[in-house]
């Protein structure tokens, strides 16, 4: 993972921003459950009144309960507390101003609320108590047992007999009284409290009503603001999100493709083209898709879940042990199919590695495999690898469809749980409804967090996979590289090519493919290169342009070892023409200038004419224009040849290596080309590998392999003297007289 973090260091600052608009995100979320809370218990149940401190109080009432109050308390309430005037407005909202005095709350923010709240709720609360008509009767047996002097007629009002009581009878009845409101839940204190409230409102002239209504609207336009926000904060991050992961998947696919470009033969036999394709496409998909769940998901739910469960702990924390069971569950549940699907993952991109493998073998060779009749076998070979790749993919895919199923029964066990026990709760009074339901909302997040999580877990295995794959591709050691010190080469000894002692062994090979291999390519001189097949000279050619360094010996051009020159500065100097014309699509024209952009038009109609191509080209309707289809399927094996050829020569490079180039020309046009080619080659060196004795007859050099030796060296006439091989491969291709 740390490959992953390391290639997303450029998008530091946009995943800084996604962090950031994730927090308030989340912070928005968390929000919702507590809104639903209010709305329930407050909006509904307490009917708007949030608290127990009521914002406006008759004189009348606010004495009765004064005589509940501590001295300190009394104080609070005459400091937080004023006289509403009797204006025109005042009279419309409260009716009963017109009564009795009214007391309103100066400030509804007051850092006295916490008292304030607290005495009223005990208050009212006793209120109640005294009020009650069995408690009031009780009472006053009691009081006309304790003084029987006193007449206590049954219809007395409660609080004018407390106020006609001795301090000390009346501080007696309020403790027996305050006894018994203090084993009381303090939920419930609250909520008979601002049931009291409510009536007081109600006999003062509100509109109880009306002021439900405006905090449910209230609430629930806030409720509603807040998830347009979270919502809109969501699109944003699954844009920016988006557009990191396509920048690092289109950066990792520029790694690897400039890797590869540096990839010497060497470092081409350790990777397949089909693996080297998947790991470019299929496996920076999944890479793809792991930083977009990273970024909207991992980030993200670790927020909710720390942010969950601090606002469990607030709202209730007696029930946090389902939420332990719960996330335990989940760990072990994801950790058991981990553990079972994780080694899957691996053997699944091998397998689309071969799937590609054979279809690109298949569809590179249908000509081959329709002339041999060997279509049915073809299929069997597809299908094996098909059906590899399916059983995998259905065992790791069944495993995976497990995971949802249990997840979800995990989440109904932990809703059912939580309303059982809350349930319990809410009967005795020690959470309100609104509150269980907040915390069902709270819980809900918490799991949705470790759920998400497990869902990456699914995509994590393969795309770890994947990472390490296309890292390996990056982070392959270059055998073949620039130098530190480049030198520069010597324009005294320009086209000037020298093997001293040259040797050369692939790799992981037991024994050296050329040996000892010592020559001088001059330039106005042609050197040839012949041999059976298998003797060494595609591989001698190969060693020249750098696609293999040597094992022992050296190489020279223009009198510096090509070791010690910078690879581009190296090839610009060769125009090389390989056994198979490969052509790229596009045009004519642009596989012509591919080696010199700038080539003009006389350069481009010179090339054709020396390659011999002009003759077939002007005849087609595009011309220069006209199409070439990938590989250059679309024209003969002689035209490829030939196009290849004039790609070479607009290069205009000082050494030309053509390895077999000729081979698919008839024996005219070899002729006519190499003649033409003989003009433009004056001062420069060619090195030319053929199987043709014609091809090579009048090079100035000809050099004779045989199981990677040179077994002979000299012109066309001195060989035929010297050279048994030589003369062998001559008479088996001409007649005495042309030999």
């Amino acid at each position: 993972m740390k490959n992953l973090f390391k290639y997303l260091k450029k998008s530091r600052f946009a995943i800084l921003l996604i962090f950031g608009l994730l927090v308030v995100q989340a912070y928005c979320d968390l929000a919702l459950p507590e809104y639903t809370s209010k709305m329930v218990n407050v909006g509904i149940q307490q009917s708007g009144i949030k608290e127990a401190t009521p914002t406006v109080i008759r004189e009348s009432k606010l004495d009765n309960l004064l005589l509940f109050a501590s001295d300190k308390e009394a104080k609070i309430i005459k400091d937080n507390y004023e006289v509403l005037d009797k204006t025109k407005a005042n009279l419309e909202q409260y009716p009963e101003l017109k009564n009795e005095k009214i007391y309103k709350l100066k400030n509804e923010s007051s850092s006295d609320k916490t008292e304030l709240n607290t005495f009223f709720e005990r208050a009212f609360t006793i209120d109640s108590y005294l009020t009650n008509e069995k408690t009031r009767a009780k009472l006053i047996k009691e009081l006309q047992a304790k003084m029987p002097g006193i007449e206590i007629s049954d219809p007395t009002d409660i609080y004018d007999l407390l106020k006609a009581m001795p301090n000390e009878n009346r501080n007696e009845l309020l403790d027996e009284v305050n006894t018994q409101v203090s084993k009381t839940e303090e939920s419930i204190l609250s909520q008979a409290a601002i049931a009291l409230v409510k009536e007081e409102y109600k006999a003062i002239g509100l509109d109880t009503g009306q002021l439900q209504t405006n905090y449910v609207l209230t609430t629930g336009g806030l409720m509603l603001l807040i998830a347009l926000a979270s919502m809109a904060l969501t699109i944003l991050v699954a844009f920016i999100s988006s557009k990191v992961s396509a920048n690092l998947g289109k950066d990792l696919r520029n790694s690897v493709f400039s890797k590869v470009l540096d990839f010497s033969s060497a470092e081409f036999k350790k990777y397949s083209t089909a693996s080297l394709i998947t790991r470019s496409t299929n496996d920076i998909q999944q890479i793809q898709m792991l930083t977009v769940m990273l970024l909207r998901i991992v980030f993200y739910a670790p927020i909710m879940a720390i942010g969950g469960v601090i606002k469990v702990l607030n709202t209730n924390s007696s029930m946090t042990w389902i939420i332990a069971i719960a996330v335990a569950a989940i760990f072990l549940l994801v950790i058991v199919l981990f553990t079972v699907a994780m080694p899957k993952f691996k053997i699944i991109q091998k397998l689309v590695d071969k799937v590609n493998l054979v279809s690109r073998e298949i569809l590179s060779g249908l000509s081959v495999i329709r002339a041999f009749s060997r279509e049915k076998h073809e299929e069997k070979r597809f299908d094996k690898a098909n059906t590899d790749l399916m059983k995998t993919n259905l065992f790791v895919n069944r495993t995976m469809a497990l995971m949802m199923p249990l997840m979800m029964l995990t989440m109904n066990l932990i809703m059912v749980s939580i309303v059982w026990v809350g349930a319990g709760y809410v009967d005795n009074g020690s959470m309100q409804v609104g509150d269980m339901m907040a915390f069902m909302q709270y819980t809900m997040e918490i799991v949705m967090s470790f759920l998400m999580i497990s869902m990456v877990s699914v995509v994590l295995p393969r795309a770890v996979v994947s990472l390490n794959r296309v890292n390996e591709v990056i982070t392959t050691p270059i055998v073949i590289k620039d130098p530190d010190d480049p030198k520069t080469f010597d324009s005294a000894k320009k086209g000037l090519i020298e093997f001293r002692d040259v040797s050369f062994r692939y790799p992981d090979a037991d024994y050296d493919v050329v040996t000892d291999i010592s020559f001088t390519a001059k330039p106005g001189e042609t050197t040839a290169l012949i041999g059976s097949t298998g003797s060494g000279k595609s591989t001698v050619i190969n060693l020249i342009p750098r696609f293999f360094d040597v094992t022992d010996g050296a190489i020279y051009v223009d009198g510096v070892n090509i070791k010690n020159v910078n690879i581009k500065d190296l090839r610009a100097k060769i125009g090389f023409v390989p056994q198979k014309g490969l052509l790229f699509s596009g045009t004519i024209q642009s596989n012509i200038t591919y080696g010199n952009p700038k080539a003009s038009q006389a350069d481009i109609d010179k090339a054709l004419e020396i390659s011999q191509a002009k003759e077939f080209v002007d005849k087609l309707p595009g011309g220069l224009d006209s199409p070439i289809a990938q590989g250059g399927k679309n024209v003969s094996g002689g035209q490829r040849q030939r196009l290849s050829i004039a790609r070479a020569i607009a290069v205009n490079p000082d050494i030309f290596i053509f390895d077999d180039s000729f081979s698919a020309l008839d024996f005219k046009t070899d002729a006519t080309l190499r003649h033409e080619l003989k003009k433009i080659t004056k001062d420069k060196t060619v090195i030319i590998v053929a199987q043709r004795i014609s091809t090579i007859m009048n090079a100035e050099q000809i050099i004779v392999l045989d199981e990677g030796q040179i077994v002979g060296k000299g012109t066309h006439e001195e060989l035929m003297q010297t050279c048994d091989i030589y003369k062998q491969i001559a008479l088996s291709q001409l007649s005495k007289e042309e030999v």
